[in-house]
């Protein structure tokens, strides 16, 4: 798990996204600062913000209504318009409120709270997308490299042999061909080296997109665990999110049955009147459900199908997560499976090829084309080695940053 606090370096380098880095960067320090700058963490961090604000403000009353006017005004013969004359004129200010049971206010409370442990899941699948992504491309940057090593090993080695090709073609003992072939192997060699830096570079740029600084060298990663598949499942950002769809769903599903309930309303208004006494008027509003099963009845129907279909969502998502854990579980352990049988197999013995060719060499009893492709096999065995190192590495930071238990926002 990758919750050390930032170091100095890196907050400074968190705060200038355009530096280079000099020390080389960890994948610990690149996974914090992927999380610190992403702009998609910050943005469902704010969706976190607005939906505990609604919260705050959804078990509350209805603002109170002012209510002021004017009845039974003349508006004909002599009298109109006067407010003084005529006895029932009245002068009115009252103040009317809805009322909202508790028990109403409560399910919209509970309601909106769902939302927020909905919202708060958001957060840590945004989160954890950002690690994961930012793994793979650190992981993609620093296999690169470990193979332009390999390659600029090859180039620096035909270089070696093409100094000894024209030595041997100057005392009489070489060929031209030798020296032909070793000049066309240094420009293949060249040529793989420009296409690894390629990859490096594009790989580079990727990793930068997600930690802001330019990092000239890579830490070798730390050895990634996951977990069980019971806690991949559990965690998985699939699953939760399902999860708090139907806690959300049954919380608007009791809300919309307590609407069977229709608000009262009361208002109190106080008159008055030019020499005659004033008044004061008080009344309840109680709406008349006239056809509770052909409204709120099937807007509680309503509700209740979005449960079936957040249950049925949660069913396969439940599924999925299930499949991808066992997919990635097989790859990881057939990867390494090849990576221990490549080893044993491939690149011990074309290292023991190598030594022997050059130990031959040296005692002129091999030459030097076969020293050649003892060393060039010996680099493509490597190179392999680190592909699948590269891929199993992968499937691991899978394992270990899709769920949040380990990829979610701390």
């Amino acid at each position: 798990m990758y919750t050390h606090p930032l170091s100095a370096f890196a907050l400074a380098a968190a705060m200038l996204p355009a530096v280079a880095v000099a020390a080389p960067l960890t994948l610990t320090q690149a996974l914090d600062l992927a999380v610190q700058r992403s702009e998609a963490t910050r943005s469902a961090r704010a969706g976190v913000a607005s939906a505990s604000e609604a919260a705050r403000a959804a078990g509350q009353l209805p603002d109170p209504m002012l209510r002021a006017g004017v009845d039974n005004l003349p508006v004909t013969g002599a009298e109109r318009f006067s407010t003084t004359v005529e006895s029932m004129t009245m002068k009115r200010l009252g103040i009317g409120q809805e009322w909202v049971s508790a028990e109403k206010r409560s399910a919209r409370r509970a309601a909106a709270d769902a939302l927020v442990s909905r919202e708060l899941v958001s957060v840590q699948a945004v989160a954890s997308e950002v690690r994961l992504q930012t793994a793979l491309a650190y992981l993609d940057a620093y296999f690169a490299g470990e193979t332009l090593k390999l390659t600029m090993r090859s180039e620096h080695h035909i270089h070696e042999e093409l100094e000894a090709a024209k030595a041997r073609l100057s005392s009489s003992s070489g060929s031209s061909q030798e020296v032909l072939a070793t000049i066309s192997a240094r420009g293949l060699a060249e040529d793989e080296s420009a296409e690894i830096r390629q990859q490096q570079s594009a790989a580079r740029v990727s990793l930068e997109r997600w930690v802001g600084v330019q990092a000239d060298e890579l830490a070798a990663p730390a050895e990634l665990t996951g977990t069980d598949e019971q806690a991949f499942i559990a965690n998985h950002p699939m699953v939760l999110a399902a999860q708090r769809d139907i806690e959300l769903a049954r919380q608007e599903a009791t809300l919309a049955a307590s609407n069977r309930k229709p608000n009262w309303a009361w208002e109190v208004s106080y008159g008055q009147r030019s020499g005659y006494s004033d008044l004061v008027s008080f009344g309840v509003s109680i709406p008349l459900p006239v056809s509770p099963a052909e409204r709120q009845d099937r807007e509680t129907s309503a509700k209740h199908a979005l449960i079936d279909k957040a249950e049925g969502n949660l069913a396969e998502a439940t599924r999925a997560a299930q499949a991808e854990f066992r997919g990635l579980t097989s790859d990881a352990q057939r990867l390494s499976d090849r990576i221990d049988r490549y080893r044993s197999s491939v690149v011990v013995p074309t290292q023991q090829r190598t030594a022997a060719a050059l130990a031959g060499y040296r005692s002129n009893q091999v030459t030097l084309t076969l020293l050649f492709e003892a060393r060039h096999t010996e680099v493509e065995a490597l190179r392999k080695l680190l592909s699948l190192q590269r891929d199993f590495t992968k499937a691991r930071a899978q394992l270990a940053f899709k769920p949040l238990l380990n990829g979610g926002a701390r």
